[in-house]
């Protein structure tokens, strides 16, 4: 029998016990509460950011159009204007 194979798993066996307890413990669990809270902080900047761009990307929509149909009445008024012109 190979003693430092079987060591070898001992040895995993009690670091993986080890680490269940450690990662169970109160303090782990404040931790990860920690954790969860500035995740959940970054989230809502994220999202007001994100809110933030929305609105500016449809108001510079909106300012297009706009600026598209004020071009296309004046391109229609400069047609009616040469109509009458050559007439």
């Amino acid at each position: 029998m190979n003693w430092s194979k079987l060591g070898i798993f001992a040895g995993g066996v009690l670091a993986g016990t080890a680490g269940v307890k450690i990662l169970s413990s109160k303090d782990a669990k404040k931790v990860y509460t920690h954790c969860t809270a500035a995740v959940l902080r970054a989230k809502d900047v994220v999202v007001d950011q994100a809110t933030i761009l929305q609105e500016n990307c449809q108001d510079i929509y909106e300012d297009a159009k706009q600026i598209n149909h004020d071009r296309a009445e004046k391109e229609q008024d400069s047609e009616i204007k040469e109509e009458i012109t050559e007439a």
